[in-house]
């Protein structure tokens, strides 16, 4: 595992303790988004967000 992926399971990680602190009901479902998608691209090693920047026309 490389640490960029490991970096992404820590940060979902830590974003998902901060919504289950806050409380499950009370969050918002966008905020599921940003822990789900981190975690998609430390299992997979594919960053969805970056390729849709790159989509995008960014380097």
């Amino acid at each position: 595992m490389t640490a960029q992926r490991m970096l992404f399971l820590i940060m979902a990680t830590f974003i998902s303790v901060g919504i289950w602190l806050t409380g499950i009901s009370v969050a918002h479902w966008f905020s599921f988004v940003a822990p789900a998608a981190l975690i998609f691209a430390g299992v997979t090693g594919i960053c969805p967000g970056l390729v849709v920047l790159k989509k995008m026309g960014f380097k």
